[in-house]
């Protein structure tokens, strides 16, 4: 016994040791990188392009993964890019970034702000920005890159790097699936990204086992009436009216039919109908987005849609062949669901790497991400996605005081993402961002 017991403390204290070791290596790799990559991140901060239009972003992408000794193909499924980079015999893991920005004025007063612009999808001028912290993501990717390249003795297996279109829109990596991701290129045994996070304190680590983001689901409603003038309204069946009961309704499901402790969202963003003042029109449109943790709720909650907005219409009168229409945008966005044992594993990394009170249990969210679609295969793929902090620690601090110390209204005081003022605080986000991945990296494929 005394023997075991001394054989233990043996290995538990080597194993510290490699980790140490581990640690202090990644560590060096920042200190001798870190302007190059301050440089790339602010260069990509100052050239947002929108979802599906990354062209330059990607090639720039490409270009560090070449140099990092990556085997690089780009335009999959877009402007999709696969670096892949064999090192023996073992596990392989698939590590992915996002790289579309959003269609936002930067308001943030940084000295390298975006100011360019950019034609929508939709054909229309707007300001672009990394308002959701792609920009991060994307230079964390490749300082792991570079350090991993660069200590291939401590690793064995197959390391895929993707850069990924199309994330705000949720069709970049579907797009990339259905362009074969795991039939031409190597299909990974594990999956992990990161996000950055702006109500954590840069320097912190946020986890979930378990659903981490919920599925999203995007709906457009057509709401029709029979249309007539404004001073006349008892010779028509105002469709918006009909819409207005419509909105009010659909918080009942919510409400009063979905179980409490099931979360779900319902809600209308957007809604166009009519020309001008005085004429009542024949239809309005809706768009919708639906949100939850479970396939379950969520075709409940579709199902209860339907239902109630052709019972309400029947109930204005409109015929059978005047009842709402739907449809709902595919692909659709699955909830991100981290892996238990996965995750369980790589939190203990990151406890040794930054110690347990850097290391953070967080609420689930209701935003989506199709970074889930890589581990929802038909067997499927351990998965773990975890929040970066980004604020910073001042600033947190200062946050928390005005809110009484309570941590869920910080997202009230602090710019969210997809905020106009949202700016990360570059260095401690970046450095921990590295430092989490590639230690995560390294126990996945460890020799």
């Amino acid at each position: 016994m005394k023997y075991l017991s001394l054989l233990t403390a043996t290995l538990f204290l080597g194993i510290c040791q490699v980790s140490a070791q581990q640690v202090k290596s990644i560590e060096q790799h920042i200190a001798q990188e870190y302007q190059s990559l301050e440089t790339l991140y602010k260069t990509l901060h100052q050239n947002p392009e929108l979802s599906l239009q990354e062209e330059k972003t990607s090639a720039r992408i490409a270009e560090e993964l070449r140099k990092a000794g990556f085997e690089v193909t780009e335009k999959v499924g877009g402007y999709g890019v696969v670096g892949v980079m064999k090192n023996g015999d073992g596990p392989t893991l698939l590590i992915r970034t996002d790289m579309d920005a959003l269609p936002l004025e930067e308001k943030t007063g940084v000295p390298y702000a975006s100011t360019k612009k950019a034609t929508s999808n939709a054909g229309q001028e707007t300001f672009t920005m990394h308002a959701c912290g792609h920009d991060v993501h994307m230079t964390v990717f490749v300082g792991t890159a570079r350090a991993l390249s660069q200590s291939k003795d401590r690793w064995r297996g197959t390391l895929v790097m993707i850069g990924q279109p199309a994330e705000e829109n949720g069709l970049g990596a579907d797009a990339m699936l259905k362009a074969g991701l795991y039939e031409r290129f190597p299909k990974p045994d594990y999956a992990i990204a990161l996000h950055d996070n702006p109500t954590l304190p840069a320097g912190t680590i946020g986890y979930r086992e378990g659903a981490l983001m919920a599925s999203v689901d995007m709906m457009d409603i057509t709401v029709y009436g029979e249309g007539g003038h404004g001073a006349a309204p008892h010779t028509t069946i105002d469709p918006i009216v009909l819409s207005a009961q419509l909105i009010n309704a659909y918080q009942t499901i919510i409400s009063r039919e979905i179980n409490p402790i099931d979360p779900g969202v319902i809600t209308v963003g957007a809604i166009n109908g009519g020309t001008v003042h005085n004429i009542i029109p024949d239809q309005v449109k809706m768009q919708l987005t639906i949100r939850a943790y479970s396939q379950e709720v969520r075709n409940q909650m579709i199902d209860a849609i339907k239902r109630i907005s052709i019972g309400y219409a029947k109930t204005a009168g409109l015929p059978e062949d005047k009842m709402p229409t739907f449809s709902i945008r595919d692909p659709q966005t699955p909830a991100t669901v981290n892996d238990p044992a996965l995750a369980r594993r790589l939190v203990g990394v990151f406890q040794e790497t930054f110690g347990r009170e850097k290391v953070v249990e967080v609420a689930p969210y209701m935003v989506g991400e199709d970074f889930s679609r890589y581990g929802q295969q038909a067997t499927p793929i351990p998965s773990f996605m975890f929040w970066l902090g980004a604020i910073e620690p001042e600033k947190y601090a200062a946050a928390l005081q005005e809110v009484d110390g309570v941590e869920s209204s910080l997202s009230f005081v602090l710019p969210s993402l997809h905020s106009p003022y949202y700016a990360p605080v570059i260095r401690p986000t970046l450095e921990t961002g590295i430092k989490a991945m590639y230690t995560a990296a390294l126990e996945i494929l460890e020799k």
